[in-house]
């Protein structure tokens, strides 16, 4: 099975957790605080990283972005908090968690998400090209780097994958339902206005290249290139 980091501050949770994961095949590390937990994440290199948001030291979304800077193969995060509303739960996601657990929760429903994330992994297609193109747009993903009329632009880890998604599909259309599923990797558990936010961002991002990604009226998005 997996070997998963749990990066909880709460012992007894931790160990509840702990007992779970490895009553269920998996090999499992637990750090404490946030500075523990990218330690031993460098230290040994999980199949997944299950990580409390509130932690005593520093913040959950900080881990999680040292965490993605340390890392080559992109190792799934599952964020766990107390905090569920809608805006905690995308900015979570933006963050570059892979799904997002609000506490109380059952042990079977975390030991569900667990597989289901680990079973995306393992479903994921070969590695796609490292750079892709469009007119005026350079995205490589092994730098994760965009430029647009070669010039660096910044995107947020959703825009980045959003972006990557129709590149990859050019002239054909991305559902808001689609888009959800393969780009935050949940079924539109999160209201669909979301998809339509980030695509207004990352146009206005792109600049004049923006118009690239066409609006499907009642449908969706497509990426048109000349």
């Amino acid at each position: 099975m997996a070997r998963i980091l749990v990066v909880e501050d709460e012992q007894d949770l931790a160990s509840l957790v702990e007992y779970n994961l490895r009553s269920d095949g998996h090999q499992v590390d637990v750090a404490q605080s946030g500075a523990s937990g990218v330690s031993k994440f460098k230290a040994t290199r999980p199949d997944l990283v299950l990580l409390d948001l509130m932690l005593p030291d520093i913040s959950g979304t900080e881990v999680a972005r040292l965490i993605r800077g340390a890392d080559g193969k992109r190792t799934p995060i599952i964020m766990v908090t107390a905090r569920g509303e809608e805006a905690d739960r995308v900015k979570g996601l933006e963050m570059g968690a892979d799904d997002y657990v609000v506490k109380p929760f059952s042990v079977k429903e975390l030991l569900l998400r667990v597989k289901n994330v680990l079973r995306r992994q393992e479903d994921a297609p070969a590695k796609p090209a490292a750079v892709l193109k469009a007119p005026g747009i350079v995205l490589d993903t092994d730098r994760h780097e965009v430029r647009v009329d070669d010039k660096p632009v910044v995107l947020t880890h959703m825009e980045f994958k959003l972006l990557r998604t129709f590149l990859e599909r050019p002239g054909r259309v991305q559902t808001r339902e689609t888009l959800l599923s393969d780009v935050w990797g949940i079924e539109a558990d999160i209201t669909t206005r979301t998809v339509d936010t980030h695509i207004k961002r990352l146009r206005e991002k792109l600049g004049a290249q923006g118009d690239c990604i066409e609006t499907i009226r009642g449908v969706g998005y497509k990426l048109v290139t000349p």
